[in-house]
């Protein structure tokens, strides 16, 4: 969890500046290339119902509205078209290469630094860090739990311990800013399904793409939660965002939930019993691809690694193997940096 907090600050306080959304090149054909990627970044941020006040506030009204018309007609140039360079030069830093930190200054000065929480981490709890926050003089805050998908386990825990190290003294806290998750990004799915394919590299020069199971990773999810948010809706949407990308070359490709031994009625197929189904329709090898963790944890090693033995013994004529989690791929810290810069940007406006 990233606490992202904006004031006026002595420069010589800074400890991290955030990263943002940049157009960065020694030539223009380079930064072209930057400003059509962020066109596309950006609108796609755009067109979340939302997040228009974001735009609005800016000077941008009814960009939303623009962006989600085009939408609907399956018109992606035509949502970056909604982009323009006004647009840019607002949520963007552009520069050359020798002049991107003073570029980079010049927009947020002493304005931005970086404040790190872990939910069950002493030493780094909300309310540990919290005072931390209010003591350097910081009175707007951004908190990012930096998840795939949102729930009440996760992102409604890391609001639950942010409110109560808040508590009754509300008055310090001038804005707050939250982006729950990022299922939904064009970008995460593209590297998801570029991930998937390096991931089955190995495998092709044995068995056809059609011969290889491919069971996309979902933490498993319980079907009951007394009305909360439990992740369901996220993952499945997750899943086939990426699927759509791989269908067409690796057709015997199925979601697998990572569920946990305990009682109720949880999410199906679990992984041992996607992968048995896919065994079914023909695969004779078999990739373990989690898509809804940003980092490996002993779920996505462990659980996994469990189930593989499992499936040896079952199958012990069809190769199993497990992909990591993107960790700390830089282009998915880009892309992370690209997701944040208008929060960032609308809490200090």
């Amino acid at each position: 969890m990233l606490f992202r907090s904006a004031a006026g600050r002595n420069p010589n306080d800074i400890t991290l500046i955030v990263p943002v959304n940049v157009i960065v090149g020694d030539t223009d054909e380079e930064r072209a290339a930057d400003r059509n990627l962020l066109r596309g970044m950006l609108s796609f941020y755009g067109s979340t119902p939302n997040y228009a006040f974001i735009w609005d506030e800016a000077g941008f009204d009814g960009t939303t509205a623009r962006v989600r018309e085009r939408q609907k007609a399956g018109d992606m140039a035509g949502m970056a078209a909604q982009i323009t360079d006004e647009h840019l030069a607002t949520f963007c830093t552009e520069s050359t290469w020798d002049g991107l930190a003073e570029a980079l200054h010049d927009r947020y000065g002493d304005r931005v630094e970086v404040f790190t929480a872990f939910n069950f981490c002493d030493g780094y709890l909300p309310e540990q860090v919290l005072p931390k926050i209010r003591e350097r003089g910081f009175r707007r805050i951004v908190v990012y739990p930096f998840l795939v998908i949102d729930s009440v386990y996760t992102g409604g825990l890391s609001l639950e311990q942010v409110n109560k190290a808040i508590g009754d003294e509300v008055g310090w806290v001038q804005e707050i800013r939250y982006l729950p998750s990022f299922y939904e990004r064009n970008e995460y799915h593209e590297r998801l399904a570029a991930h998937v394919r390096a991931g089955a590299a190995g495998l092709r020069d044995r068995y056809t793409t059609s011969q290889i199971g491919v069971v996309l990773l979902n933490h498993g999810c319980p079907m009951k939660a007394k009305g909360f948010e439990t992740g369901i809706r996220e993952s499945e949407a997750l899943y086939h965002f990426v699927r759509e990308r791989l269908v067409h070359e690796f057709p015997n490709i199925t979601i697998g939930w990572m569920n946990h031994n305990t009682p109720g009625k949880w999410t199906q197929p679990d992984m041992l019993q996607a992968a048995r189904n896919l065994v079914t329709t023909g695969a004779r090898a078999l990739l373990f691809a989690p898509i809804g963790f940003v980092t490996d944890n002993h779920e996505t090693i462990l659980d996994v690694g469990y189930t593989l033995e499992k499936l040896r013994a079952l199958h012990p004529e069809v190769p199993t193997q497990r992909i990591s989690s993107l960790n700390d791929d830089p282009e998915l810290m880009r892309m992370a940096a690209a997701w944040i810069a208008p929060l960032i940007d609308s809490a200090a406006a």
